[in-house]
């Protein structure tokens, strides 16, 4: 894409696998809390209702209906109803147990490093994610993904979501650049590519499972090191 001279990137579920490294932690908190004393006998139907859940919780919270607090309980909440069991302290201490656990785990998308390690000798890479500030940076950091970007936007620290215009703007503003010179690269339709392209963002997005609904993003791509052939 000619003229660019930014590229700002979504993280979880772009270069940090989310679902790869969520279903882990899930797999773990099983079996640490013997939730089959609690009648919970599928572990696999446990975790995709959870999964199930948390999307449409983060989805709440992108859209600003849902917050924090509600967000990091609600969905252990929720997933646990889905068995059968009601238990507030079961649920948040297994929110304790996920937090402090998940942001540790260090799965990457295939190609991550290798595209940035190429796309950062040539562009300014910066980061905007809605997630919040104390896990996103041990991601970061324990992935070994910080030092790619020149500048890191949490929303939670901006003051506003994607795909609000908001922190698109912040973004370009730090970058010292205009809207028409970035690129935004990220996994979700509505977070990353209609709220950069409502700001005048290029966007390209990241769809491994080939599932995106066409003529979206000005690009599509299902594997990230082919960044390195169309930027």
């Amino acid at each position: 894409m000619s003229g660019t001279d930014v590229i700002f990137f979504d993280l979880d579920h772009t270069l940090w696998d989310f679902d790869r490294n969520s279903r882990e932690t899930l797999h773990e908190l099983f079996i640490d809390f013997k939730l089959w004393d609690q009648g919970i006998g599928d572990l696999e139907a446990f975790i995709n209702e959870y999964i199930r859940i948390n999307h449409e919780m983060w989805n709440g919270y992108h859209t600003g209906t849902v917050q924090k607090s509600e967000l990091r309980v609600g969905r252990f909440m929720k997933a646990l109803q889905t068995q059968g069991v009601s238990d507030d302290k079961l649920a948040n201490n297994m929110s304790e147990a996920y937090l402090e656990r998940c942001p540790d785990k260090k799965h990457l998308f295939p190609g991550a490093t290798e595209t940035l390690s190429y796309l950062r000798t040539k562009y300014s890479l910066h980061l905007i994610t809605n997630g919040f500030k104390e896990t996103q940076f041990r991601k970061l950091n324990g992935s070994g993904l910080a030092h790619y970007f020149d500048g890191i936007h949490i929303s939670e620290v901006v003051g506003f979501n994607k795909p609000h215009k908001g922190i698109f703007d912040h973004a370009v503003l730090s970058a010292s650049t205009s809207p028409s010179k970035c690129v935004m690269v990220g996994d979700n339709l509505e977070a990353d590519i209609k709220g950069a392209m409502n700001s005048g963002i290029k966007a390209i997005l990241f769809d491994p499972e080939n599932k995106s609904i066409s003529g979206y993003a000005h690009t599509t791509i299902s594997h990230l090191e082919q960044l390195t052939l169309i930027l």
